[in-house]
């Protein structure tokens, strides 16, 4: 089944980030890559994964949806490829149970690569159960809408706090938060990222060894 039809704020034919990068930046944490990219990408520290070992890892599909109405993302699960990982603004109205334990099953059989979303979700006990890895700010069982005439965007560029995910780009999310690298920058960050972490367990070495961070860093000054 498809989409019946593409408007104009659906944009579905999108660049995405490489599945053998994908592959490569699932190594590393989201505070790596964050690090590793020039300290850009951070979402909202609010969002988080709502089981334990949640971890995304993929392109972005975003989503844009009227407050306490979830039907684009009903939409989204449908337009998205495997692998992609829906990253949602629910328009700021946090408070509501935009997802559950359907929508996880659903997204689950299509394979998608998790869900990020700017709002909250509902089921908290049943997420883990079906193990599809959802990022939300918290749990809420404010049901939500489907309002037909209510304009939204699939594909089209979302703001979370500070930061702008555009469709196809990098989205790692873990235990730390989640963190969008724009598709442009996921090579050299992914590589940068390889560099930082052998850097990092050169000096974690020193430091068992008896060394400080001050003298390693060079702020003992």
């Amino acid at each position: 089944m498809t989409l019946k039809t593409v408007g104009p704020t659906e944009t579905l034919d999108f660049a995405r980030v490489a599945p053998d990068l994908v592959a490569k930046a699932a190594k590393f944490g989201s505070a790596t890559l964050h690090e590793a990219a020039g300290k850009i990408g951070v979402l909202p520290p609010a969002i988080k994964p709502m089981g334990p070992g949640f971890r995304v890892c993929g392109p972005a599909f975003t989503v844009h949806g009227p407050g306490t109405d979830n039907l684009w993302l009903h939409r989204a699960m449908l337009a998205a490829k495997p692998g992609d990982v829906l990253v949602a603004y629910v328009s700021g109205v946090y408070e509501a149970g935009y997802w559950g334990e359907i929508m996880s099953t659903g997204a689950k059989a299509a394979k998608l690569g998790g869900l990020v979303i700017d709002g909250c979700v509902r089921d908290g006990e049943l997420l883990p159960v079906i193990g599809f890895p959802v990022f939300a700010r918290g749990l809420c069982i404010r049901g939500t809408g489907k309002d037909f005439g209510a304009q939204g965007w699939l594909g089209a560029p979302v703001m979370m706090g500070d930061v702008v995910v555009k469709a196809g780009d990098l989205i790692v999310g873990d235990m730390d938060g989640v963190v969008a690298i724009p598709r442009e920058q996921a090579q050299a960050t992914v590589e940068a990222s390889r560099e930082r972490e052998k850097k990092e367990a050169e000096i974690i070495k020193e430091l068992q060894n008896g060394a400080n961070t001050l003298d390693l860093y060079g702020w003992n000054r």
